[in-house]
């Protein structure tokens, strides 16, 4: 997505407890979604988070694959 243009630039970082990644639309800004990967919480909720830019969690699984649809779904835009 940053190569398409539609994110400007991302953030990897490792905690000890959890693994981020971090979607920006510009540099200088707070992520636009971050995609978490938790594993204390792989037999309640899931894995993985992705969560947006006011802290609400979006989607939560236990597959990446299928947590990542939603950005698929938010991308789609219609054409006027």
């Amino acid at each position: 997505m940053v190569a398409a243009g539609e994110w400007r630039d991302y953030g990897i970082s490792h905690l000890k407890d959890v693994a981020v990644f971090s979607v920006f639309r510009r540099s200088a800004e707070n992520p636009i979604y971050r995609i978490e990967k938790r594993p204390k919480l792989r037999q309640k909720q899931g894995l993985y988070a992705i969560i947006g830019m006011d802290g609400q969690i979006l989607k939560r699984g236990h597959d990446l694959k299928t947590v990542l649809r939603i950005l698929d779904k938010k991308l789609i835009r219609s054409v006027t």
